[in-house]
């Protein structure tokens, strides 16, 4: 009997571009991967080793401190009044993203569809191989914006939801998401908006809204709708795997009771790190500044060798475009001549093969590495 084979992991394929990179003294600067590498907050660290919570097993839907961190959090930092009621948990938000495909189609077998944008983060096509579903792939315009008026009707009938990611992972697109919100309601599909990058927005502060960082899916109303963060990125938590998702009531708690049914809990010392987080917004202030500053100076650089490197809408990855559209062959070029370790194009999606994606998660002290490679 044939099953299901899972792909190759798309970064285990990197291992001779590392290989390459790793010959240059100093050896490889790694920038295939968007693992932050800054420190966290000591507030949060604190809070880690000293919450308590390890001895019981935590609140699978969120502690009710966590939950109104987080709602107040988008009020602050969102410009979105969220009740805490319509917050919970999940285990980091790639958990989130591969599973819910399963948990929508026990909710609605009728439909077997996710739609996803096709220049994206594999998870969103993987979580619905992972249920059994179609995935479906929507075109991206050449701002790299979801366009939800190039979805077949036939697709939308059968949408479980609609992927968005915005700023978007890899090329930092800034999707419409009230036009989103809009087509989500008019087809009955429901919106999940993966926003884990909103506080490193940088084109147009706030998108419009002057004082605010970026945009969530929430300022369009929360029917037929969630935002999905994480504090992996803004607050430099990977390894502690905290996120959470918001908006239409139903939604969550229809999902929350099926998620405590499964057992998955965010562990209780992770909690309260990410009450602490997400009640210090400093740190947050001086990660924006080191990614965009990491963000212009390998643009630079990159444009001193003839490429091309514009800074992206929002997000810590440059997106370059390949010369002869052959990413495999930029990707050789950068470990060889500099050492850099980059992600093709392909690995987010056949439309992105011309393209190699750059995260700027190295230290300064590692990025200035590569400078004096250039000379």
């Amino acid at each position: 009997m044939t099953g299901f084979v899972p792909p190759a992991y798309p970064y285990d394929r990197l291992a001779p571009i590392v290989e390459l990179a790793s010959a240059h003294e100093g050896g490889a600067v790694d920038l295939s991967v968007g693992a932050p590498c800054d420190p966290p907050a000591p507030s949060v660290l604190r809070a880690l080793a000293e919450s308590g919570a390890e001895r019981g097993y935590p609140s699978s839907i969120g502690s009710q401190r966590l939950r109104a961190a987080a709602a107040e959090w988008f009020d602050r930092r969102l410009g979105v009044a969220v009740d805490a009621a319509t917050v919970a948990a999940c285990v980091g938000t790639k958990e989130f993203v591969a599973g819910v495909p399963h948990w929508l189609r026990l909710r609605d077998p009728s439909r077997d569809t996710v739609l996803y944008p096709a220049v994206s983060y594999p998870s969103y096509a993987m979580g619905a191989q992972l249920a059994g579903c179609r995935a479906v792939a929507v075109p991206v315009d050449e701002q790299w914006r979801l366009d939800p008026g190039q979805i077949d009707p036939t697709d939308a009938a059968r949408a479980l939801c609609v992927w968005s990611n915005t700023p978007g992972n890899p090329a930092g697109g800034l999707d419409d998401l009230g036009a989103l919100a809009d087509w989500g309601r008019e087809h009955d599909v429901p919106v999940l908006s993966d926003e884990c990058y909103v506080e490193f927005t940088w084109q147009g502060p706030g998108r419009g809204v002057v004082g605010l960082p970026g945009e969530s899916i929430l300022a369009h109303g929360s029917e037929g709708v969630l935002a999905v963060h994480s504090l992996s990125k803004r607050s430099n938590l990977a390894g502690v795997r905290v996120g959470f998702y918001a908006g239409d009531p139903e939604l969550v708690a229809y999902l929350s009771e099926v998620r405590k049914h499964a057992g998955l809990m965010v562990p209780g010392p992770a909690q309260a790190a990410a009450v602490a987080a997400l009640g210090d917004d400093d740190h947050v202030v001086a990660q924006r500044d080191r990614y965009l500053r990491r963000l212009e100076v390998l643009a630079r650089m990159l444009r001193s060798i003839g490429l091309t490197a514009a800074l992206p809408g929002g997000g810590f990855y440059l997106w370059v475009p390949a010369p002869g559209g052959d990413a495999w062959a930029l990707t050789v070029s950068l470990a060889e001549r500099l050492g850099v370790v980059g992600s093709p194009g392909e690995f987010y999606g056949t439309a992105a093969a011309g393209y190699v994606r750059l995260a700027a998660v190295q230290p300064d002290e590692r990025i200035d590495l590569l400078i004096r490679r250039l000379g």
